[in-house]
């Protein structure tokens, strides 16, 4: 996993959703650990994409279910 890519994506969650900066792991499940809801899941997507110049499609979003998960849909939009 890519560590630069989890260390931006963790300071998009801690700046604009306000998370405990010690919840953000990659192991860390989007909504049950980080208490994210679909609004906060909508501003972190749209920060992602700004931040990481990718897209991110609806089917893409039902696949994330972690931090990884993102932080690897990053890393193979880039590829």
């Amino acid at each position: 996993m890519n560590n630069d890519i989890f260390e931006k994506l963790k300071a998009i969650a801690v700046d604009q959703i306000g998370i405990d900066e010690e919840l953000v792991k990659p192991e860390s499940d989007i909504i049950k650990d980080l208490g994210l809801d679909s609004l906060d899941i909508v501003d972190m997507l749209m920060s992602v994409e700004e931040t990481f110049g990718v897209t991110i499609d609806d089917g893409d979003v039902a696949e994330m279910k972690t931090v990884a998960d993102v932080v690897r849909f990053i890393e193979n939009a880039k590829a």
